[in-house]
């Protein structure tokens, strides 16, 4: 066999062995197009939960704008207000006795 077909067939092997690096490691490979779609999943995941809480949102502040009974909720729950002629009741827990 002529040097020159050793030299061409060493040559090819380098090639060959250059792109599988390429396929499996460098940029664009296997690896890369995973952990890229991975991401992407991640994203829209995130996406529909976005979504779902921006329509709780929207619901809310609409219930806010319109309702008078939300904003009556609100201020019972957030700031402790009461209606008048109601009566306010506070308990208190006891602590638990300490150990010795």
């Amino acid at each position: 066999m002529p040097w020159y077909f050793r030299l061409l067939l060493v040559v090819l092997l380098a090639m060959f062995l250059v792109l599988q690096y390429r396929l499996w490691v460098g940029q664009g490979s296997l690896a890369e197009v995973f952990r890229l779609q991975q991401q992407i999943e991640d994203q829209q995941q995130q996406l529909v939960q976005m979504k779902e809480r921006n329509a709780r949102l929207r619901a809310e502040v609409e219930s806010l704008k319109t309702g008078l009974e939300a904003v009556e909720a609100r201020a019972r729950s957030d700031l402790g207000m009461i209606k008048e002629g109601e009566t306010f009741y506070q308990v208190i827990e006891p602590e638990p006795a300490a150990k010795p």
